[in-house]
């Protein structure tokens, strides 16, 4: 397998999309580094399911990536345990489900949703790219949400939206920086893809049909760690700075709007 005896490290990775993904990057070969806040047992449960399953190595570190300390403290075990990271998937994001508007916040909350969003990707960046930079290889994949790369206005999710948004420039703006240095830089957009669907398989749902999504279907984790997938092959080193949606052809952001207009 072209992953062999890389290692990824993927944030918020014990459930969910993150979860997904170290089972698709496991599959390739890859160790995989995960990490949770709460869910330990979870985490080193999924750990002993990698190793034994897949055959690679595979930990489960603590740590909150909003806060600077934990990031380094996360990055210096991982590098100790693993010898290296040449893959970061930026999964975790805090996500306040109450409708909000902006000046609602409490200031807490908007500091939150800004360092778990985006000050956590430079945390993590900036630690990571200089060995990165010194074998001459890495990826990083940063997730977003729906056409974030145009800068929509989403009615209640204000601060989460302005840092994924802001992430899409941060992301572009890394993928130039580092190019030289074999690294690649990308965003990845799912849809709506719902709690239930997040650790399903695409096979699982084939059977469900979804009026909502133009293909019919629901959204899973599979068709985003697909994605997260080719995008750390070697040969997908031509695509960097791109912001990719994996929607179904939904329009996540006015689905909101029509909800809110039924009410």
């Amino acid at each position: 397998m072209l992953l062999n005896q890389k290692v990824a490290l993927i944030t918020g990775s014990a459930t969910g999309l993150g979860k997904r993904t170290a089972l698709e990057l496991a599959s390739r070969g890859v160790n995989i580094v995960l990490n949770y806040i709460t869910s330990q047992q979870e985490a080193r449960k999924l750990a002993n399911y990698i190793q034994d399953t897949y055959k690679v190595n595979a930990c489960a570190i603590r740590g909150d990536v909003s806060q600077y300390r934990d990031v380094q403290e996360m990055v210096q075990q991982a590098s100790e345990q693993m010898g290296k990271i040449d893959i970061i998937v930026n999964n975790a994001g805090p996500y306040i489900p109450e409708r909000k508007n902006m000046v609602d916040y409490e200031i807490e909350d908007w500091q939150k949703m800004i360092d778990g969003n985006l000050n956590s990707v430079f945390y993590l960046s900036k630690l990571v790219i200089p060995s990165m930079r010194q074998q001459g290889w890495g990826r990083i994949i940063n997730i977003g949400f729906d056409r974030a790369d145009t800068a929509p206005g989403w009615r209640f999710r204000s601060a989460f939206a302005a840092a994924k948004v802001g992430l899409v420039s941060l992301t572009k703006t890394l993928a130039i920086e580092e190019a030289e240095h074999g690294i690649t830089v990308n965003m990845i957009c799912p849809g709506d893809i719902t709690q239930e669907y997040k650790e399903m398989s695409i096979e699982e749902v084939q059977m469900v049909w979804d009026t909502a999504t133009p293909i019919g279907r629901p959204g899973t984790g599979e068709d985003v760690s697909r994605v997260v997938s080719f995008l750390c092959e070697p040969r997908s080193d031509f695509i960097t700075g791109s912001i990719i949606q994996v929607t179904g052809g939904k329009d996540v952001l006015n689905k909101y709007l029509y909800e809110e207009q039924k009410e």
